[in-house]
């Protein structure tokens, strides 16, 4: 399972550097404003990145219950940089699990002050397929808007990292 989730966050990494990418390289208006009853792709990556980050704090132990503001990232760079440290954060914490850890059942409070228990592996794939629904999403609305992230299949981010080895 270890193996497995340090593949699937690697791949969670390549993934969303590639959307950020492609969010870079469109013009603020078009990052900021809701699209055709859509959230902003702003939005949708802030969230996106808050919940990596939630998840892993409570994978921790903590309880968090703040939601990021999206006008806390005025522009694609200030997200971009908040991402990769709570992405380098998580990479981290991969690295001190052991598949005993993995069996570790966490108590945490949501928002609305809710208890619920989950092991700790569920709760690091719940992250990254909630990640890559979000990725999506945000991929269609990028594409529309003129900045497909490409390709981001799981095999494509396997194919490119044996091609640079």
């Amino acid at each position: 399972m270890l193996q497995a989730l340090h593949f699937l966050y690697d791949y969670n990494t390549w993934a969303m550097q590639r959307v950020l990418d492609a969010a870079e390289r469109l013009r603020l208006q078009q990052f900021v404003a809701a699209q055709d009853g859509h959230d902003a792709i702003r939005d949708l990556l802030v969230h996106t990145v808050w919940a990596q980050w939630i998840w892993l704090e409570r994978s921790r132990g903590e309880s968090p219950t703040a939601r990021w503001q999206p006008g806390e990232f005025p522009y694609v760079a200030t997200l971009t940089t908040r991402w990769r440290e709570v992405d380098g954060m998580t990479h981290e914490f991969l690295t001190t699990l052991t598949e005993a850890d993995l069996e570790h059942v966490f108590t945490y409070q949501n928002s609305a002050g809710e208890t619920w228990r989950y092991p700790v592996w569920q709760a690091l794939l719940h992250q990254a397929n909630h990640a890559q629904q979000h990725r999506s999403e945000a991929a269609l609305l990028l594409s529309r808007a003129g900045s497909s992230p490409g390709n981001l299949d799981l095999l494509v981010f396997e194919d490119e990292r044996i091609a640079r080895r």
